[in-house]
């Protein structure tokens, strides 16, 4: 019996919740160990006649009652039974997800099997002409029994809906949380557009140390530097000291350092490489399933650096898909990561040849493909000129907005601090200039702003929290 076989059976048995979600897809024929059927069937018949889950006893008890069984197959039951247990650590949302899995697998086997066994000829009651839907029947397994909103009947959920708290994950820049609202909300996709060396990496491993910081789980992949690369530049985010100065410390005060932030940071950080162009999200659910195995991690928002260098898990890029559809696809694999896992995803994409000298980028701009923006929740672009950098600063553009009215607010200005990969709040007074049309003076004054952010966390170095 396999490990994910004795999970399943486990909480059928003993975790009403999850057996109230998954017992009615669960079929004997998906167990392959005869003892592993017969204790499904003693659990499954006990739960459908007194709709609810059995003690160890009772299923000792009902074992004992059969009168089928030889004293080796009594023994392994036994021995089954007495190993059955539930781990409350275990994430049920990873179980529901793997069992569903686990049912998809074994349909597919199944009717696999009943089709050889038609072809070759061994059915008595079925032809070549059943197998399509054999097959389809079975490629059709799924736990999703939902089957639309009633709009009279489910009125008191979608009043509930209408005044839930959503979650988010708030950033550590005010304008940032201004014109989300408060922080980007679970289940989207986020990205950032700019050129070549402008700051894409920058801005996520700076909003991944923020995260951090906010005590959360914080996922990062790369797909371009090497995870130390990732982690150095994080390093100087969090220690507010430049990258150079990370390699002449001795390694005595690196480690001070490095505790000073895990004493404030609850969370945990994991950083994966993965190879240019060969990772898509099939690599990324994989490892996720495998982190929480391993090590407990689940994330509350992942970093995908970057999206334009991953791959599609639907389409080969083989020169025959444009890419317009090959970039669609991995935006469309990415968002619906992030509404499977419940996280926030961010990821960055580059511009194109046109936008890349451009001040003023639009949608227009996005490299490879239009179907990106169209895929995306929340879309900024990331403008450098020479002037603002001789400032040490950057302009931010709002290209799409889900969470509030774009139109707000479209151009603000931070602050940068490349040589620490930082990223700040500067005076109101440097957002002079940036007033359009449609951008009231009230709001230009920073009217409603969210000042808890300025509360929260302690500020030095232009407003830059540090942990040295």
């Amino acid at each position: 019996m396999s490990d994910l076989t004795k999970v399943i059976l486990s909480n059928l048995a003993y975790n009403e919740k999850y057996s109230r979600k998954v017992f009615p897809f669960l079929e004997e024929r998906y167990f392959e160990n005869f003892s592993d059927k017969v204790v499904f069937r003693i659990v499954s018949d006990f739960i459908k006649e007194y709709n609810s889950i059995p003690t160890k006893e009772a299923i000792v008890i009902s074992l004992d009652k059969r009168n089928d069984l030889n004293e080796e197959t009594y023994k392994g039951c036994i021995s089954l039974i007495d190993g059955l247990s539930v781990d409350e650590k275990t994430d049920e949302n990873w179980l529901v997800s793997e069992t569903e899995n686990y049912c998809k697998e074994k349909a597919v086997y199944n009717a696999i099997m009943e089709s050889i066994h038609i072809i070759d000829g061994k059915s008595d009651t079925k032809t070549e002409n059943a197998i399509p839907e054999i097959l389809s029947e079975a490629l059709s397994v799924s736990f999703d029994a939902h089957i639309g909103h009633d709009y009279i009947e489910d009125a008191d959920d979608r009043f509930d809906f209408y005044h839930k708290v959503e979650n988010k994950v708030a950033f550590d820049l005010d304008y940032f949380n201004r014109i989300t609202n408060g922080g980007t909300p679970q289940k989207t996709l986020n990205i950032i557009m700019a050129g070549t060396g402008v700051g894409k990496s920058l801005f996520l491993c700076h909003h991944a140390a923020g995260c951090l910081s906010q005590n959360m789980n914080v996922l990062y992949i790369t797909c371009e530097m090497a995870e130390e690369r990732i982690a150095e530049r994080i390093d100087a985010n969090l220690f507010d000291i430049t990258i150079d100065e990370i390699k002449e410390l001795p390694k005595e005060v690196y480690k001070s350092k490095l505790k000073k932030v895990s004493d404030h940071a609850k969370g945990k950080l994991i950083v994966k490489e993965y190879p240019t162009s060969s990772a898509s999200v099939v690599h990324f659910r994989n490892l996720l399933d495998e982190l929480w195995l391993k090590k407990k991690f689940k994330p509350d928002i992942i970093f995908v650096d970057y999206l334009n260098i991953c791959t599609s898990s639907r389409l080969k890029n083989n020169g025959n898909t444009n890419s317009y559809t090959f970039i669609k696809a991995i935006a469309e694999e990415l968002r619906g990561l992030a509404v499977e896992r419940s996280v926030p995803i961010f990821s960055a994409t580059q511009v194109n040849r046109q936008g890349f000298n451009n001040s003023d980028m639009g949608l227009e701009d996005t490299s490879e493909s239009f179907g990106l923006p169209a895929t995306a929740d929340f879309m900024i672009a990331l403008i450098s000129t020479e002037e603002l950098e001789s400032m040490d600063q950057i302009m931010v553009k709002q290209l799409k907005n889900r969470y509030n009215d774009a139109a707000s607010n479209r151009k603000f200005i931070l602050g940068i601090n490349r040589s620490k990969m930082k990223l700040y709040d500067v005076d109101l007074e440097e957002q002079n200039g940036l007033v359009e049309s449609n951008q009231s003076s009230q709001e230009k004054a920073g009217s409603g702003f969210d000042v808890s952010f300025k509360e929260k966390f302690s500020r030095t170095n232009n407003g830059v929290q540090s942990w040295s």
